[in-house]
């Protein structure tokens, strides 16, 4: 796919736990991460590792009636801030989980956000307009089941 730009989707939410919890529930592949996937993802398997940077995952998404696999490899740009998912395939996105205190101490602002390349012109309006009709509800849901993660740990 000849690409000319990236287009980001993204959700944020402020979830009633510190960031050091919010952030360790994110980078267990093994349990963690796992536990607060919506129900579009069908499976997911950890490859390599399993916490935080060099773990390697596997997992397919029912998505629109089509079932997707999707790999990626997991680094930390920031560690104990923000997780990087770089996937391999079908389109070399990357998703970001980005932790940061809020305002309110023992609080913390999770954004998950998506950078897809998309084509130019009206395909590329339409690969932006169905990526985000996608993927933010999603990224709702896994914020909302994070946030019921973070008090059960």
């Amino acid at each position: 796919m000849t690409t000319n730009n990236v287009h980001a989707i993204s959700a944020s939410r402020i979830i009633a736990a510190p960031p050091e919890r919010i952030y360790s529930i994110l980078s267990d592949y093994r349990e963690g991460h796992p536990s607060i996937l919506p129900h579009q993802f069908t499976s997911m398997t950890v490859e390599r590792g399993g916490v935080g940077a060099g773990t390697i995952i596997q997992f397919t998404m029912r998505l629109w009636g089509r079932t997707q696999r999707f790999r990626a490899s997991v680094s930390e740009p920031e560690p104990g801030r923000v997780l990087a998912e770089t996937y391999s395939e079908p389109n070399s996105a990357v998703t970001s989980f980005i932790v940061d205190p809020a305002p309110v101490a023992g609080q913390t602002q999770v954004t998950i956000t998506t950078n897809v390349p998309v084509r130019g012109g009206l395909v590329g309006r339409i690969e932006r307009l169905l990526s985000t009709k996608l993927l933010y509800p999603i990224y709702v849901q896994e914020l909302e089941l994070l946030q019921k993660r973070s008090t059960e740990v």
